[in-house]
């Protein structure tokens, strides 16, 4: 068993509710992406019990931000979540359907989880067809010419939209 890491994808979350939603569909569309659809469901489970850790001893207060990554290594899919919780780095790993799981503290910064699902019988992360990652994509040559005073900014009426669903409340 190799222990390259083949593909890593990853998504920043606010420790909140809706990061729940957001994991699965993270999780969902990375391994769509990476033709693994088979694991799409354990998968989005496993995330979903791990960021749901996170989000059970969050402070309401000042919730933070969590991190899920997917990464293929060897023959398997590791899922790890990483919060900013000082005062939960040092807690057990939470149990995930009978899979492998483990934390690490990170020095400063609040604890690590992770957790394996196994790739298919036979396959290896090597083997996995991974999508064609091209050159970084470039602003459209009318917008990369426009001056700075024309370039477009964030309408602060749609930002506050966006905020006020993320927090799942009646705008």
């Amino acid at each position: 068993m190799s222990s390259h890491t083949a593909q890593v994808d990853d998504i920043r979350l606010v420790a909140m509710p809706s990061a729940l939603n957001c994991t699965t569909m993270f999780v969902e569309f990375s391994l769509t992406e990476w033709r693994l659809p088979m694991l799409r469901d354990t998968a989005a489970e496993a995330a979903r019990a791990l960021v749901q850790n996170v989000l059970d001893h969050a402070d309401g207060n000042n919730p933070g931000f969590v991190n899920v990554r997917l990464r293929l290594k060897g023959d398997c899919l590791v899922i790890e979540v990483e919060d900013d919780q000082l005062a939960h780095a040092h807690d057990e790993a939470p149990a995930v359907d009978g899979r492998r799981t483990g934390a690490v503290p990170v020095q400063g910064r609040g604890k690590l989880v992770w957790c394996e699902v196994p790739l298919p019988p036979g396959m290896s992360a090597t083997q996995v067809r991974l999508p064609h990652r091209g050159e970084r994509r470039n602003l459209p040559p009318e917008a990369a010419n426009r001056p700075a005073e024309q370039q477009q900014t964030v309408d602060p009426a749609l930002a506050d939209r966006v905020l006020v669903g993320l927090k799942n409340r009646e705008w």
